[in-house]
């Protein structure tokens, strides 16, 4: 017998620290989001840190990112997107390996 377990109760046994001062993602331009077409990062970031705005642009929240890279790889033909590994003691710390 199988238990199904929906991927937010996963994504909620991670713990994040957020690294205030530094932020590991960072979106350069939000006029290059603003005009992009298909803004892939909103959908395609499996920790929901993009959404649209009211403004038609992109809106990060870094704090439960899971450090995947996604969103570079959507990005990588407009190159908006600014990321690095958080800094020592911050970031992703996943429960279950």
């Amino acid at each position: 017998m199988s238990i199904v377990v929906k991927i937010e109760e996963k994504l909620y046994q991670n713990r994040y620290i957020v690294d205030e001062s530094r932020p590991h993602i960072q979106i350069r331009n939000d006029a290059v989001c603003k005009s992009c077409e298909s803004q892939a990062c909103t959908i395609c970031c499996p920790a929901a840190c993009y959404s649209k705005n009211e403004t038609g642009s992109v809106t990060l929240a870094t704090d439960g990112c899971l450090e995947c890279g996604t969103c570079r790889v959507v990005c990588q033909d407009k190159e908006n997107i600014q990321w690095d590994y958080p800094r020592g003691g911050y970031g992703i710390s996943y429960k279950f390996g």
